[in-house]
Order: structure tokens, then sequence, then C-alpha cells
């Protein structure tokens, strides 16, 4: 690898011609780049050779045409997260979402998307290399990678490159000087709906430590079953995507009607654009992308239980 100190932004833009003439005109691209971005020290050829290799991944999982998101963030990994992920570091990264609106894979596809040779095309469409070497460059960069898919919704991968300090060690006056963490007041209850079974025991178990009484369902029906019950709940913290027949949207609707004013937090590993402007959520609600910190997630839950 050949780093240099890299404006990711600058080369998302950059990129867009290409783009545009590697896909086909029935894709629509989009970019949407943070303000205030983070530098990163990556080898721009490779991370353009990533980015191109995503996009070319994200077309052919669209066959009849669809919604290419290419997103750019400032993003924290933290404690809880990394000891999930033996292979990550905690720390400050940018991340880069390549999201389209494709067939999705089921989990076992994605257990097995970053081996080598191993691909979904049929043959003599694609060698199944692409993907490994992303997941090689991102791991040579000190990086991360994760893909989000369910099937028949699209996929979301995101590569996180750790974010360049320019040679200062350390963050420990940001984290002396960082605000109190937001809590819950015992009373307050959460009913949290993930299918998940990992992200749903990570988020009651940090939602509990903050101070809420949580109860959790694993999908749709499970969660109306609960709210048909005589019990406080005050917020709805619920997975966009679910099995079951209802999806987030739908699980808030009918919560709404069911208890008038009662507060609802989605989230998502898709990108956050993306899962707007591909219609799954409408403008203007509260969402939080996993993998969301301790902090981050303090911070929301707060945010929106006390909104008037």
């Amino acid at each position: 690898l050949d780093p240099k100190v890299l404006d990711i932004n600058l080369l998302v833009k950059g990129m867009s011609e290409l783009l545009h003439r590697t896909l086909q005109e029935t894709i629509a691209i989009e970019t949407v780049c943070a303000a205030g971005l983070w530098q990163v020290e990556a080898d721009p050829n490779e991370l353009e050779s990533a980015i191109l290799n995503l996009a070319v991944n994200a077309r052919d999982a669209m066959h009849n045409g669809g919604h290419l998101t290419i997103e750019t963030a400032n993003s924290h990994i933290d404690e809880t997260y990394a000891a999930a992920h033996a292979e990550v570091r905690p720390g400050q990264y940018v991340s880069i979402s390549i999201s389209d609106t494709g067939s999705g894979m089921d989990s076992q596809t994605v257990a097995r998307a970053f081996e080598p040779f191993f691909t979904t095309k049929a043959i003599g469409k694609g060698t199944g290399l692409g993907l490994s070497q992303v997941y090689g460059f991102v791991k040579q960069s000190g990086g991360h990678i994760k893909i989000y898919s369910e099937v028949g919704q699209g996929t979301t991968v995101r590569i996180y490159l750790p974010r360049f300090s320019g040679g200062v060690q350390g963050i420990e006056g940001e984290i002396e000087s960082a605000p109190p963490i937001p809590e819950g007041t015992r009373e307050e209850v959460i009913l949290v709906v993930e299918d998940d079974a990992d992200v749903r025991a990570t988020s009651v178990e940090i939602l509990r430590e903050l101070g809420y009484q949580v109860v959790e369902a694993q999908d749709g029906p499970s969660a109306l079953r609960l709210l048909d019950q005589d019990r406080r709940i005050d917020l709805v913290f619920t997975d966009v995507v679910l099995p079951g027949g209802l999806t987030g949207a739908e699980i808030a609707a009918q919560a709404g009607q069911r208890r008038p004013g009662i507060k609802v937090l989605f989230t998502t590993g898709y990108a956050r654009n993306a899962i707007i402007h591909h219609g799954r959520l409408d403008k203007g609600l509260h969402l939080i992308t996993k993998p969301f910190s301790f902090v981050d997630l303090a911070a929301k839950v707060r945010d929106v239980l006390d909104e008037s």
C-alpha cells in the first residue's frame, strides 16, 4: 500500500463520472458527503478500486435498475462494539457506505461474502474476488468493514478507515471534557424491537445500564402483543427492516393508534440517506444507524423522550 492523507469527500466526488460510465443508465447514483469530514491515511488507488468494486456488485444486484447511494460520515466505534468484534479497535473512524436497492442477501451469504472465490453470480459472470480484495485493503489500512443486508431490501456495505490524527497520539482531552451521559428515570419503559439476537441483547443491556426498564420483541407481531398489554411503554425502539410481515414504520403507525403520542426511535444498519431516499422511512423521523455507541444511544433516546 502507498498510503496518503486523503479527503474522502474529494475522492468520492472525483469518482462520480467513472461510476456513471461503469453503471447502467437505469441506476441513479447519489453521493451524500458529510460536512467537516475527518481525514484518513490510505492508498487512494486501492480505495477507489474498493468503492468501484462495491458499486459493480451493487449494480449486479439491481437487475432492473435502482438507486446507488454513497454516503460519508464521521463515526465512533466504542468498546462495546469492539468487544463483540475481536478484529476492531475502538476509536474514531471515517465511514464510507455504499447502499443499493437490489435483491439483498440472506445471513448465510453475508457470513461468507468476504471469502476468496465465493460468489453468487453465474459462471463467467464474476471471480468472487471483489469483496475479498476490498476486505484485504480495509484490513491493511487498519479499518473495519460491515455488511447489512436483507433479502428483497437491498444492501449497505460500510467501510471504516481510522481517522488520521496527524501524529497526535490519544484523545484524552476530548474524553475528559465529554458531557455527562443522559440517563433514564428508572420508571421509563422502552420496547426494543430487533430480530438480530446479538444486537437486541446489546441494546437491552445499554438501555438497562442507563436506567430504563426494557421489554423486548424479535418481530412486529410480538411487539404489538406487548403494546396491547396494560403496561407502561414510553418509547418504541425498533429496527426499520424486520421479519414477520411488519416493518418498523408499520409498527410505529400501529403503536400510535394503540397509544397516541407514544415516542418512536428507529434504527437500521443501512445508511441514513439510503433508507430515507429509498422510501422505507419518511424524513423527519428519529433514526440512529448501527453500530451505535453507548453515548450516541444514550443521547438519542433522551432527546426523543424529552421532545415535547
